[in-house]
């Protein structure tokens, strides 16, 4: 009976200790993947301890402040600052990040093209010192400054200072003193974000431009049409928009080349449209997935000189970009006829500046958008689908995939998941048979790697094929 006894309590200790095994690895498992790859660290990086503030912060409930590090790839430079200096971190409230956060700032700081700005206010809300609450600076005669350790902050120091029983760091009120404390550094909690001059004003900047693009013109200039020019030349004040429709700006032929057209560009160049241009197609190199387009643009046709004509003209453009998968669906017969290209991707440009917002807002009120495109007289049609805006009809239908990849006021780059083709092309193509084998269009002669170091050698030059 005894001996009994003895194995059912050996049974039951060897079950709890297996349970207290499995927990322990699955608590483990689930700790924060980028704390624990910075733990890890890498042959190029600081060794990091487990026990750093930084650890620490990309594992608090900070999730807001940390989940914006991780976007603006400040772990490398971070791990560095630690391992130089004793730091102290300001770190706003969730709330502060996620809901009283202006959205058009929010907006402007999470795109692609904005990243140094979202690096600069991440980096001002820490200092290569450490302050502990007990050792609060009081207010005196001469003021209590720090260096942040953002790098262009234009000498922009955060006043670290207590008042009247409260602790602040700039206009900023601090809720939660010594909330994280570490050898290495600290972390006090702050009721809003700080944001530096230098962000701001970069913001107020990216406002403007657009604000002028959605300026409309007013009257209707009379147009000769042999010509396509302005019977009597208008004076036009710089930064206005175009007094002609993009289209009468666009010679005909299958590579639409600019007439010159009278606009806020002319002599003056108001506008650097191929500058932008060459922005937007680095953009798409570095966000990836977009290669062929930029590829395409660049090397296979003439359009990217052509827009950044445009652009200079005054005129704004918003492109529906489709993604190398789609575009790899692309067949020989689609691309065979001369021109082609261009009026598959003048399919895919709008003579409007459209956002993600807009776009989706347009479809939930409206329904059914038809957006004009340069591809005359086709239109492309746009409604909500799963809460989304989609493309198209039918099969040829696509989906906005990647919102917003590149916004700066005048070109406007949405991501999508197919390429379009206007209806009556649609109903036009003969239907295919079924054991037919689709030959998909490829470049055996140049790697991934050559296509992408050739897409970015044209956007950063001057639009030069490579072949």
């Amino acid at each position: 009976m005894d001996f009994h006894i003895y194995g059912v309590s050996r049974i039951i200790f060897y079950t709890i200790f297996t349970v207290l095994a499995i927990t322990g690895a699955a608590l483990q498992q689930n700790q924060n993947p980028s704390a624990k790859n910075l733990v890890a660290g890498s042959s190029n990086s600081v060794q990091i301890n487990s026990n750093s503030v930084l650890v620490a912060l990309l594992d608090s409930h900070y999730t807001e402040l940390s989940e914006l590090v991780e976007k603006a790839l400040l772990l490398q430079t971070l791990e560095e600052a630690v391992s130089k200096h004793n730091i102290t971190i300001f770190a706003p409230r969730n709330e502060a990040l996620e809901r009283d956060l202006d959205p058009e700032f929010k907006r402007f700081l999470l795109e692609p093209g904005n990243l140094k700005s979202l690096q600069n206010l991440l980096l001002f809300h820490m200092i290569p010192t450490r302050i502990e609450s007990t050792r609060w600076p009081v207010k005196v005669e001469k003021p209590n400054n720090h260096n942040s350790l953002a790098r262009d902050s234009n000498g922009e120091t955060l006043e670290v200072v207590e008042k009247n029983g409260e602790k602040l760091v700039g206009i900023a009120k601090i809720i939660k003193p010594d909330d994280i404390t570490r050898p290495d550094g600290i972390i006090h909690g702050i009721e809003r974000v700080l944001i530096p001059k230098s962000v701001q004003q970069d913001f107020n900047t990216r406002r403007s431009l657009r604000s002028i693009s959605a300026v409309l013109p007013e009257g209707a200039p009379e147009v000769d049409p042999r010509t396509h020019r302005l019977k009597k030349p208008a004076p036009v004040p710089a930064g206005a928009p175009p007094v002609l429709p993009v289209y009468d700006a666009m010679a005909p032929g299958p590579s639409l080349a600019p007439a010159p057209a009278p606009g806020p560009g002319g002599p003056h160049h108001h506008f650097d449209g191929e500058s932008q241009v060459k922005d937007f197609i680095q953009t798409l190199l570095h966000y990836g997935g977009y290669n062929e387009m930029a590829d395409i643009l660049v090397n296979l046709t003439s359009l990217a000189t052509e827009m950044g004509r445009l652009v200079s003209e005054g005129y704004v453009l918003t492109v529906l970009a489709p993604n190398d998968e789609a575009m790899a669906k692309l067949t020989t017969d689609q691309l065979s006829e001369p021109g082609a290209p261009e009026q598959i991707m003048y399919y895919h440009l709008i003579p409007e500046y459209q956002t993600e917002e807009s776009m989706y807002n347009a479809v939930r009120r409206f329904g059914k958008v038809r957006y004009d495109t340069l591809r005359l007289p086709h239109k492309v049609v746009a409604e909500e689908a799963d809460g989304s805006v989609k493309f198209g009809q039918g099969e040829g239908s696509a989906y906005l995939f990647d919102p917003d990849i590149y916004t700066d006021g005048r070109i406007s780059v949405q991501g999508i998941d197919g390429v379009l083709f206007p209806v009556e092309e649609n109903k036009a193509a003969p239907p295919k048979p079924a054991a037919a084998v689709t030959k998909v269009v490829g470049k055996p002669r140049r790697g991934k790697l050559m296509e992408m170091a050739c897409g970015m050698v044209g956007a950063i030059g001057h639009f030069t094929s490579c072949n």
